[in-house]
């Protein structure tokens, strides 16, 4: 699990399916900066981690500030799944 910064806004929400890396990833959260006086395009500031790592996220067993963080450009991103099945 970690924190991937995305310039841009390639469309996902949160539980979007990703690749990143050769590695196939789900946004557990996903916050979005920079709309008002922030740089020239919006960053995502995303959660994601494997379907594995999906408990230890729900129930908060890991320390927010000692996650990895990348950075990529939204062109860069792959998109499996721009968001979460909302008919649950």
């Amino acid at each position: 699990m970690y924190h991937l910064i995305v310039r841009g806004d390639p469309g996902i929400r949160k539980d979007a399916i990703i690749e990143h890396d050769g590695e196939e990833l789900i946004c557990f959260s996903i916050n979005k900066q920079g709309e008002w006086h922030g740089p020239d395009e919006p960053q995502l500031w995303c959660t994601v981690g494997t379907q594995e790592e999906r408990e230890t996220y729900e129930k908060r067993e890991y320390v927010p500030h000692w996650l990895d963080v990348e950075t990529i450009d939204a062109e860069a991103l792959d998109v499996i799944k721009a968001k979460g099945d909302l008919s649950v």
